[in-house]
């Protein structure tokens, strides 16, 4: 006897299973969603498909410091008036931007893209460790900022690149302690933010 249950129609269900996909969206996340893309007005659905293949199609990496581009380089790593002795490491593009607006680092930027984290099968392999090791060859870089998030992995990965970059010769330095422990630097506040970044200290292996 066949199950009596209403069978979900094969394109929602599709588009269950896509959204199921996304990090941080369990299965009732995904059919939340799903239904209500569903409900949503034929032209609001379509503009938010073609924001999508949009992003796809124009959006990139800067070869350089891997921050999310139209034009590679990037609009930072172009920019002549950057101090190109300093890099900053953060772990999300979104990073660059809470950096960018507390108006207080005029150097250049390098996006790993994650953070160690053992728990989610995330190794130094995973990011773009290797990418940023190769722009330390030409001898310019003079400092390296770790602004790694204050937490359990951004530590880690903190204190992992410290050591992998300190016998290279850039002086290492990490944000000062007026970070939340545990937050994320896309929440810190403006001001917060400027003075983590005047107050930094070296770290030392």
């Amino acid at each position: 006897m066949n199950d009596p249950a209403p069978v979900t129609a094969a394109p929602l269900a599709r588009l269950i299973e896509e959204f199921y996909k996304l990090p941080g969206i369990g299965p009732k996340s995904a059919q939340r969603l799903a239904y209500y893309l569903l409900r949503m007005p034929a032209g609001e659905a379509r503009s938010l498909a073609e924001a999508i293949i949009e992003v796809k199609e124009r959006v990139t990496f800067c070869s350089i410091c891997q921050n999310v581009t139209e034009a590679d380089p990037c609009r930072v790593c172009s920019d002549e008036q950057r101090d190109r002795s300093v890099i900053c490491v953060v772990e999300e593009p979104l990073d660059i931007l809470a950096m960018e607006r507390t108006r207080a680092y005029r150097g250049l930027y390098h996006v790993l893209h994650g953070a160690i984290s053992p728990m989610d099968g995330v190794g130094p392999e995973d990011l773009k460790v290797a990418e940023l090791l190769n722009r330390l060859r030409s001898g310019e870089v003079q400092e390296i900022i770790l602004a790694t998030n204050p937490n359990l992995e951004g530590e880690a990965t903190a204190m992992y690149l410290g050591r992998l970059i300190s016998p290279l010769g850039p002086k290492v330095t990490r944000l000062a302690r007026g970070l939340p422990v545990g937050g994320d630097l896309e929440y810190a506040d403006d001001v917060t933010l400027a003075r983590a970044l005047e107050g930094r200290q070296e770290m030392r292996g």
